[in-house]
């Protein structure tokens, strides 16, 4: 296939499409405009102590029984594996003022999920090690999107010195979430209405949402027979989990309940206090020695989320693939976790959506 192919996002998506590409002799260029591959896969350390492990501020599980394409990934790229732990109780808070409740769980009531022994960041470290060097651009935000009168497409975009440059592709994968597409590139000719309409109202997976990691010399909480999974009415955190490495240091995280505007006004340090005080709450005095609380709000981050994304989810988002494109047929195809009917949301829709991206592409030029 003697096909030029830029690649718009170096998140598990836009990396796994070009690894397929790239295997196949197809010619293409990955475009970012973060200073990192991953996009929303970020597994941080402790500064002042990375040897306390890897922590997971964004995806976190797969499932293995249902997800073949991330499982088959894994042991193609033998990357470091391990069982989430959820042996014990959960704890359930349900009003202020009152002890939470302990529930033994039944034996096998939630489907065995996976963990990256070093994050899930290590995926994607490993994945990016198998494209030649000079496929993935950094600090490359592209801006518009052309096409010309022959049919070739021209994109452009602008580096982190305000630096204009052009590539020439004959397709484009558009490996991001939809609303950032639609509210951050601007296409010639415009996208059919009902196509733009489809991608401002899917909601970014995690757009809204944010993340916090407390981290302690071990898991003391199993001692107690507890195993680190809460579900809160009360908050800060509404969702808690054990996400302690598999080496010995002890970690909780939590997703936020609390709105992202709200978040907003109440601050980092402030919200921390609340994480910290609930953990305490929840687990005892020992919580309290903290080795630290590592954050993530992806809400105030302008490479994942757009205003519309402010707003809380009510239900889970109604994903799949973008109607026709019109006059950009078989010139972009859209691609990303929120593109996947089945997996929407998991790392297993992203590297399918991936997977169909290139698919489309090879049979067009056969078709």
């Amino acid at each position: 296939m003697n096909k030029n192919i830029v690649i718009v996002g170096s998140g598990l998506t836009g990396l796994r499409a070009a690894t397929l590409l790239t295997a196949q002799g197809i010619t293409c260029k990955v475009l970012e405009a973060r200073d990192r591959v991953g996009g929303r896969v970020l597994s941080t350390s402790v500064p002042i102590k990375p040897d306390l492990g890897k922590f997971d501020l964004g995806p976190s599980w797969f499932w293995p029984q249902y997800e073949s394409s991330i499982s088959e990934l894994v042991k193609e790229l033998n990357v470091g594996t391990f069982v989430q732990y959820t042996q014990g109780a959960m704890l359930f808070e349900r009003f202020p003022n009152e002890a939470p409740e302990r529930h033994v769980l039944p034996e096998n009531s939630n489907a065995t999920s996976m963990r990256f022994k070093e994050g899930v960041k290590s995926l994607i470290d490993a994945l990016a090690d198998t494209l030649p060097p000079g496929i993935v651009e950094l600090n490359t935000k592209v801006m518009s999107i052309q096409q010309e009168q022959a049919g070739a497409v021209t994109v452009e975009a602008e580096e982190a010195d305000g630096k204009r440059k052009i590539y020439l592709a004959d397709a484009v994968i558009l490996a991001l979430p939809p609303r950032i597409v639609a509210r951050h590139i601007h296409f010639s000719p415009s996208l059919p209405p009902d196509l733009l309409f489809d991608l401002i109202n899917k909601p970014t997976w995690m757009a809204g949402q944010a993340k916090a990691v407390a981290v302690y010399d071990r898991p003391f909480w199993r001692d107690a027979g507890l195993s680190g999974f809460v579900s809160s009415r009360i908050g800060p955190l509404q969702e808690i989990h054990d996400a302690s490495p598999d080496t010995g240091t002890g970690a909780l995280f939590g997703f936020f309940g609390i709105p992202a505007k709200m978040r907003h006004e109440l601050g980092k340090d402030n919200l921390l206090k609340l994480v910290k005080d609930q953990f305490v709450r929840l687990f005892g005095p020992a919580a309290e020695n903290t080795k630290a609380i590592l954050y993530k709000d992806w809400a105030e981050d302008s490479e994942t989320a757009v205003e519309e994304d402010l707003e809380p989810l009510r239900d889970f988002p109604k994903y799949g693939t973008p109607p026709k494109a019109g006059i950009w047929e078989k010139k972009i195809i859209f691609a990303g976790t929120e593109t996947s009917s089945q997996f929407g949301g998991h790392l297993e829709g992203a590297l399918q959506s991936a997977e169909q991206a290139v698919f489309e592409l090879v049979n067009w030029n056969n078709s």
